[in-house]
């Protein structure tokens, strides 16, 4: 869009590939969610690094992900419940005043895939590894049929989206620019993990 592309920051970070229910109240983001239906339906996800995505007042960081919109159902109320999927990431040039939702100049950034250490189906025996663990702790967890793309870059992403990161060690592997390196410091976070959660089940 000429005046900025539409931002919707978050407390959680989204990644390419993955998808993102939304549940809109905010009468900005219910604005936001109509210029988007009527143009192409992209928007910003950004995470908040400070501060709350309700009134405002945040501190957000600049690396985040084009969001689409690929359902979108209005209650009667005028809130919206969305289902978006990350399309790519992008860097904030700049921030620009809020008309009425925030809005930036942003760039797109290329993905890199030099080789790493960490091959895909290393990485998809361990998600299943951790993510098994936490499912025998009694935990919640996205799914234990771990199914990841043949493309490094796409499988990187998809890998980073079902581990159990934090908000900001997930925001870390969003702003790598290569897929190896990604795959390759997730495969460290995941040993980690799995050692955390071996303890745990054994009683220590």
């Amino acid at each position: 869009m000429a005046n900025g592309f539409p931002m919707f920051p978050l407390g959680t970070v989204l990644f390419p590939h993955a998808l993102l229910p939304l549940h809109v109240f905010e009468p900005r983001y219910r604005a936001l969610t109509q210029r988007c239906l009527e143009g192409d339906k992209e928007f910003g996800v950004v995470l908040i690094e400070r501060g709350h995505e309700v009134g405002g007042g945040d501190v957000r960081f600049d690396v985040g992900t084009v969001a689409r919109i690929v359902r979108a159902g209005e209650l009667d109320d005028g809130r919206w419940m969305l289902v978006t999927v990350g399309v790519q990431r992008f860097r904030v040039i700049e921030w620009l005043p809020d008309d009425p939702h925030p809005l930036a100049h942003v760039e797109r950034l290329d993905e890199r895939s030099e080789p790493g250490t960490t091959s895909v189906a290393e990485i998809t025996a361990q998600l299943r590894r951790v993510l098994a663990l936490r499912s025998e702790l009694g935990e919640l967890v996205p799914t234990l049929d771990v199914d990841l793309a043949d493309d490094t870059v796409q499988a990187s992403f998809e890998a980073a989206a079902l581990a159990p990161l934090g908000p900001l060690d997930a925001q870390r592997l969003l702003e790598l620019d290569d897929a190896g390196e990604r795959m390759d410091r997730l495969a460290g976070i995941l040993t980690e993990e799995a050692q955390v959660l071996e303890q745990r089940l054994a009683g220590g």
